[in-house]
C-alpha cells in the first residue's frame, strides 16, 4: 500500500487497512507478524519439480513423485554418505519410496527387528530433519501427520550433543514407539512427510490423458497434495471437451483410448460404458476386416485374435463416426478455415481412392458401409442413438467430472512462477517470428491475449450455460484447439489421423509444425514472448513440452541459449523408441536449475524387492552464486506486499488513524 510521505493515506486506503486490523487488532500482533514474515523471506527457497506429458503413466510418475527426480537420494547421499555403504543408503531410499512394501520384505529376513526398527528410526528422522531446513516450524507442521505431528516435531529438534539428557528423551520416544507396536506406522508417517517437504511444489506442463493406462490414477495421486499446478496440454484439453459433452471430442478420446489398447481407462477408471459401441461395432463391421484400425499395442499372454478385431471393429466405429462428426463441425464454422480436412467427400468409394492436395491415394480400407457418399457426415440413425449415448456416460461420470474439475481448479493455458513461463506446446507465430494474429470469436488475439481469451473460452464451454450461443461456440471450440491449426495446443497445417489409417504413402502423413517450431534455437522469438510475459528475458526461462526431444539423435532440450527448456523426453512409453530415454523433470532449487534425464522405469516391484531406481542423469543448466532466498520469489513479493501493508497498518496505529481493537 502506497501512503504520502505523512502517513496520510486516502478512504479506500484507510478501509482496507480497517480490514486488516480485524486479523491484527494491536500494534503488538501487527508487528510480530511483520518479523515472522521477514524471517520467512530469509530462508532458502524451497524446491520446484517440474514434469511434463505424463501421458498416464501412473506408475513412473508416482515413482519420480516419490524420489523427487533424484533429490532424497542426494539428501541421503548428503547426510549418510561418510558413514553408510552405498547399498545402505539405497535400501534406505527405497524404504521413503515405497515403506508399506519395503517393510513386508525387512520382516521376513531380519533377525532382529527392534534393533533394526531402531537404527532406521533414527535415520529417517536425519533425513527428515535436512529436508525441512528450508521451512519455518510452523509450515513443518501443517504437513505433519495428525497422530504423529508432536512426536516428529519433537524428533526434529532432538540435541545434537551426544549423551546428553535431551537425547536420552529422543531415545525413549523411539523406544516407546516401538514397544507399543507403532514403529510400521511411524516410518510410513515419516517417509511421507520426507517425500512432501522434499518439493515445495509441483508443476505438471500438460498431457496427462492418454496412451498410458493410469491417467484417473494420477489425478488421484494428485489430489493428495496441494502445492501443485497444471499447464493444459492438448490431451488434456481434447479430455475437457468430451467432459463439457463436445461430440467430436468424445469420439477422439474414445478413438484413441482403443488405438492404444486403453479402453480399459474409460471402462474401469471412469465408469463409461462401451457395450453399445461394442455391439454396433459387431453388427455394422461384422464383414470387415478393419486391419488398419488394428491397435497398436494389444497384444500378449491371453490376447485371442477374436479380442483383437472386436478392438479392431470398435475402433473403426468410432473413426468414422468421428470423420463424420468433424465434417460436420468444419461446415459448421468456415471461419475455423479446415475446409481442406473435410475429407470423407474426398473419398471415390467405387474406386476405394481419396484425393488430398491434388493428389490421388488408393485406401488401404474402403469398406464403409455406414457413410452415404452422396451425404458422407450425416451418421445413420444407430450412429445417432450411439454418440449421444457416450455423451451421457461422458456428461454423468462423476469421477471424470472430478478429474476435470481439478484440472480447471488447478490449471490454466500458461503459468508464470518465479521467472518462469509454462505451457504446454507453442504460440502462434509467423513466418518471421512474431506473434501471429489469431481471430476467436470474431476477434484479433495475439501472443499472451491469445492465450488468455482461450482460457477464458474453455472456462466457458464447460461452466456456460447449456443451449447459449457463446457457450455453444465455446464448446465447439474445444474441438478446434485439440486440431486446429491455429490453436497453440496443436499449431501444425493438419492432423493426419485418416491418413494414417488409410493411405499407405507416408508423406501423405506428415503434419507440418507452425512457424514457432521453426524458431525454437531463436533467442530473439523467445526474448520477445519472454517479453510479452511481463518477464525479463536476461533472468528467465520458458518452459514446455510436447514434442517428444529425440535424445537418442543428440537433440538437447536446451534451446535458444537456454531460454527455452523442452523437457517432453518420452514419459510416455510409446515414445521410449524414438526418444531413447524415459523422459525429462526439471528441478528447481535455490541454487539453481537442474534437468534430470531418465531412463526407463521398470516397476515398482522391482524398486521394492531389487532397490532399482529410476537411473537419472542430471545436468546443470543454471548454477547460481547467490543462493536464492524466499525474498526473490514469487511468494516472496507477495509476502512484501504484505510487510508493506502491515507496516502501514503499524503506521496508522500509531499515528491515531485506525485504534487498536484490545
Amino acid at each position: 500500500m502506497n501512503s504520502s510521505v505523512n502517513n496520510t493515506y486516502s478512504p479506500a486506503e484507510l478501509k482496507y487497512l480497517e480490514l486488516l486490523s480485524q486479523k491484527f487488532p494491536t500494534v503488538a500482533e501487527a508487528t510480530t507478524e511483520i518479523i515472522n514474515l521477514e524471517a520467512i523471506l530469509a530462508l532458502p527457497k524451497g524446491t520446484e519439480h517440474f514434469l511434463t506429458d505424463l501421458h498416464g503413466e501412473c506408475e513412473a510418475f508416482r515413482h519420480v513423485l516419490k524420489n523427487a527426480s533424484g533429490v532424497i537420494r542426494q539428501k541421503v547421499h548428503e547426510v549418510f554418505g561418510n558413514t553408510l555403504r552405498e547399498s545402505e543408503m539405497s535400501e534406505l531410499c527405497t524404504l521413503i519410496y515405497y515403506p508399506a512394501e519395503k517393510l513386508q520384505l525387512v520382516k521376513q529376513r531380519e533377525a532382529n527387528l527392534e534393533d533394526w526398527y531402531k537404527v532406521t528410526l533414527n535415520q529417517l528422522t536425519e533425513v527428515c530433519r535436512a529436508v525441512s531446513v528450508k521451512y519455518t516450524r510452523s509450515k513443518v507442521r501443517k504437513m505433519l501427520p495428525k497422530d504423529f505431528s508432536y512426536v516428529i516435531q519433537e524428533l526434529l529438534h532432538e540435541s545434537e550433543v551426544q549423551g546428553s539428557t535431551k537425547q536420552n528423551y529422543f531415545n525413549g520416544i523411539i523406544d516407546s514407539i516401538i514397544s507399543i507396536g507403532r514403529a510400521d506406522a511411524f516410518i510410513e508417517a515419516m517417509s511421507n512427510v520426507i517425500q512432501r517437504l522434499t518439493i515445495d511444489r509441483l508443476h505438471i506442463i500438460g498431457d496427462i490423458f492418454d496412451r498410458g493406462p493410469g491417467p484417473h490414477i494420477i489425478f488421484d495421486t494428485l489430489a493428495q497434495y496441494s502445492m501443485y499446478d497444471i499447464q493444459w496440454g492438448n490431451h488434456d484439453i481434447l479430455w475437457m471437451g468430451a467432459a463439457a459433452g463436445n461430440l467430436a471430442s468424445i469420439a477422439n478420446v474414445i478413438r484413441v483410448s482403443a488405438r492404444y489398447d486403453n479402453l480399459d481407462v474409460l471402462e474401469d477408471g471412469y465408469g463409461i460404458n462401451l457395450l453399445p459401441l461394442a455391439r454396433f461395432a459387431m453388427e455394422a463391421y461384422e464383414n470387415c476386416p478393419c486391419v488398419p484400425y488394428r491397435p497398436k499395442v494389444m497384444q500378449g499372454e491371453g490376447v485371442t485374435e477374436r479380442d483383437v478385431l472386436l478392438m479392431s471393429q470398435m475402433h473403426k466405429a468410432i473413426s468414422v463416426i468421428q470423420f463424420k462428426i468433424e465434417g460436420q463441425m468444419i461446415k459448421r464454422h468456415p471461419e475455423y478455415g479446415m475446409d481442406h480436412r473435410a475429407l470423407l467427400e474426398k473419398i471415390d468409394y467405387e474406386r476405394g481412392t481419396i484425393e488430398i492436395d491434388g493428389v490421388e491415394y488408393p485406401l488401404k480400407d474402403g469398406d464403409f458401409p455406414t457413410v452415404d457418399p452422396r451425404d458422407p457426415y450425416r451418421l445413420t440413425p444407430a450412429e445417432e442413438a450411439l454418440i449421444h449415448t457416450l455423451q451421457l456416460s461422458f456428461l454423468n461420470s462423476d469421477k471424470l467430472q472430478k478429474h476435470i474439475r481439478l484440472l480447471y481448479a488447478k490449471g490454466g493455458m500458461y503459468l508464470i512462477v518465479n521467472s518462469n513461463l509454462m505451457y504446454h506446446a507453442s504460440i502462434p507465430m509467423t513466418a518471421e517470428g512474431q506473434f501471429k494474429t489469431v481471430v476467436v470469436d470474431g476477434e484479433p488475439y495475439a501472443g499472451r491475449a491469445l492465450l488468455d481469451k482461450l482460457d477464458r473460452m474453455a472456462r466457458e464451454a464447460y461452466f456456460g450455460t447449456r443451449g447459449d450461443a457463446r457457450h455453444e461456440r465455446a464448446l465447439d471450440y474445444m474441438w478446434y484447439l485439440w486440431c486446429g491449426p491455429d490453436s497453440p495446443f496443436f499449431d501444425k497445417a493438419k492432423m493426419a489421423t485418416l491418413e494414417r489409417y488409410l493411405i499407405e504413402d507416408k508423406k501423405s502423413h506428415h503434419e507440418e509444425k507452425g512457424f514457432y517450431y521453426k524458431h525454437l534455437e531463436d533467442p530473439e522469438m523467445c526474448c520477445m514472448i519472454l517479453s510479452s510475459f511481463g518477464l525479463d528475458p536476461e533472468r528467465s526461462h520458458i518452459i514446455s513440452g510436447h514434442v517428444p526431444v529425440k535424445t537418442r539423435k543428440g537433440e538437447s532440450p536446451i534451446k535458444a541459449e537456454g531460454k527455452l527448456l523442452m523437457i517432453d523426453g518420452g514419459f510416455s512409453k510409446a515414445y521410449h523408441s524414438e526418444t531413447g530415454i524415459a523422459g525429462y523433470t526439471l528441478i528447481y532449487n535455490s541454487h539453481g536449475l537442474q534437468l534430470v534425464q531418465h531412463e526407463p522405469f521398470e516397476s515398482a516391484a522391482k524398486a521394492v524387492e531389487e532397490g532399482q531406481d529410476i537411473i537419472s542423469t542430471k545436468v546443470v543448466v543454471e548454477a547460481l552464486t547467490d543462493r536464492i532466498t524466499v525474498r526473490d520469489t514469487t511468494v516472496g513479493r507477495e509476502l512484501q506486499v504484505q510487510i508493506d501493508d502491515l507496516k502501514s497498518l503499524v503506521a496508522a496505529y500509531r499515528d491515531g488513524q485506525i485504534k487498536e481493537r484490545k
